[in-house]
């Protein structure tokens, strides 16, 4: 993995893409998307996870985040993509999945011995001022949007603009004073 897109200030937030292998929808389908938004969920409270903003897409998952306790963002990412990974592949083998075989090829195709759901590394980059945070919080919502999935970024339930709007969401984030205490 190149130098430029690693992990050096563990406690800093960045912002991260997880790609799906070869791109495929995976996310097409809300219940596999709910094992993606559980995961999160899992990792805020028992790993130290801090989200400030999120877009869950078809493919891929963008986040601003953060680890505030002992485990490292590194290893946070490493779990849950492993963990989810296992749950997605077990989900797709057990559920109705039209796509099955045409997805587990490229899965395994990935994995050389085992299925694998998620490309290696995150490209995270390290947000080191307000203007990023906000380019990037920017990106994230506008992404649905520039999809031509809905016509606003809040309308888009699987994101953090929900939350941003005082919407109902399906994960909470981290607001308050995020931009106080982050880049101090």
């Amino acid at each position: 993995m190149s130098g430029k897109y690693r992990i050096y200030d563990q406690t800093k937030p960045h912002f991260l893409t997880l790609t799906v292998v070869g791109w495929v929808d995976l996310f097409a389908r809300k219940d596999y998307k709910y094992i993606i938004i559980d995961s999160l969920r899992y990792c805020q409270h028992k790993k130290g996870l801090d989200i400030y903003g999120y877009s869950l897409m078809s493919s891929h998952l963008h986040m601003i985040a953060r680890a505030s306790g002992s485990i490292t963002l590194s290893e946070i990412l490493r779990d849950f993509k492993k963990f989810t990974s296992k749950a997605l592949i077990k989900r797709i083998l057990e559920g109705e999945e039209s796509r099955r075989d045409w997805m587990l090829g490229i899965f395994k195709g990935a994995g050389k011995c085992h299925y694998n759901i998620w490309q290696d590394g995150n490209h995270p980059e390290e947000i080191t001022s307000n203007k990023f945070f906000d380019e990037k919080l920017d990106y994230i919502h506008n992404n649905p949007v520039a999809e031509l999935i809905v016509e606003r970024p809040e309308d888009y339930y699987f994101s953090s603009a929900r939350n941003y709007a005082s919407l109902s969401n399906c994960l909470d984030i981290v607001i308050e004073s995020v931009k106080q205490n982050t880049f101090r």
